[in-house]
């Protein structure tokens, strides 16, 4: 069966910390994408990781979060560090359904997306 579970999105205040969960389940050998979505805003990639485990970053985070990737639990992860109040929006993984040398950023390459989870960062 084909899903994707996004969890561990919450309230942390700026400079805090907080790691997401994608449960991909039946998406092993694909490109998987952190992507956000803040109010009035376009969606934008965030992180992504191919089947070999090669990533990319945004610029706007690089340094900052972390992707990870584990295939015997058919799970993605997104570690987010030094969290700003400009961080904040809804964090969805998707899943391309195809493997590439490097994964790509765009929304549009991913069609299969999980429905997402609230990360806000506020004191």
């Amino acid at each position: 069966q084909l899903q994707l579970v996004e969890s561990g999105g919450g309230l942390v205040q700026p400079g805090g910390s907080l790691r997401l969960s994608c449960a991909a389940s039946g998406f092993i050998s694909t490109d998987i994408g952190w992507f956000r979505q803040a109010p009035g805003k376009e969606r934008e990639g965030v992180s992504c990781v191919n089947a070999l485990l090669s990533t990319n970053y945004a610029a706007s985070v690089k340094g900052r979060f972390t992707i990870s990737r584990d295939n015997s639990k058919e799970s993605v992860y997104l570690q987010l560090n030094s969290l700003k109040p400009e961080d904040t929006a809804i964090y969805y993984c998707a899943a391309g359904g195809f493997s590439s040398p490097l994964c790509d950023l765009s929304p549009m390459k991913y069609g299969h997306w999980g429905q997402g989870t609230q990360v806000t960062v506020s004191s």
